[in-house]
């Protein structure tokens, strides 16, 4: 590994109950340019541990591991740690998994597959590590139509001006704080504005937890 210089790498817990599976991310996370892995984990209690212990940026969590899973382990280090939690990335075989809707619901950055190419998880390490998320429209919707519960989302719209409406609306579509503005016709930092109003007024954690509160209220059909 190698780092800029000036710059501390961005430290990186892997947690999956398959060997081979944490072999495998550590070799490719350890080759890149400022990123570090501090330590992994076989199970959720262990995964629990290590992050309180090590304090890293970001977590590569295995949903379904035991004691307990992913889900777990991810509501209880967020509760735990709060605003010094790091970035959790949910790493999981299938896209249409519950495991994976719940993981988001607790407020996961985001997911990824693990047969996603070694640069699509590099990319995904440093989105998350910025302070994004890491959303897949398509992905999300599908995971909503199947395991959301069904609102109206009247109390919502209530809650929230037309403008930030229509960025909420935005967001679920996995649009950029740029590809907003440019749609909307207003500067970035409009925009920025809005997007923290909306995640106040949710009380999301982040974008992924404030689209996955659209589509739970109704606000955003999955359809």
């Amino acid at each position: 590994m190698s780092t800029t210089p000036g710059r501390a790498p961005l430290r990186i817990v892997v947690a999956d109950d398959e060997l081979l599976v944490r072999t495998a991310l550590r070799a490719i996370l350890g080759a890149q340019d400022g990123m570090e892995v501090v330590g992994e984990a076989a199970t959720g209690a262990e995964a629990v541990s290590t992050v309180l212990a090590l304090r890293p940026d970001v977590v590569l969590m295995d949903v379904r591991m035991p004691e307990p899973d992913g889900i777990r382990a991810t509501e209880h280090l967020l509760e735990t740690m709060g605003g010094d939690a790091p970035r959790i990335l949910v790493v999981t075989t299938f896209e249409n998994d519950s495991y994976v809707y719940d993981a988001l619901r607790a407020g996961a950055a985001g997911f990824l597959l693990k047969r996603s190419a070694a640069e699509e998880l590099v990319a995904a390490v440093r989105l998350v590590a910025r302070g994004d998320s890491l959303l897949f429209p398509a992905a999300v919707r599908s995971l909503a139509a199947r395991y959301a519960p069904h609102h109206s989302g009247r109390s919502l719209r209530t809650r929230l001006t037309g403008r930030e409406a229509e960025v909420l609306r935005l967001m679920a579509r996995g649009l950029s704080n740029a590809e907003i503005a440019d749609r909307m016709a207003v500067g970035a930092s409009t925009v920025k504005t809005h997007v923290a109003a909306v995640l106040a007024k949710l009380g999301a954690r982040d974008r992924t937890q404030a689209v996955i509160t659209a589509y739970e209220s109704g606000f955003v059909t999955p359809g």
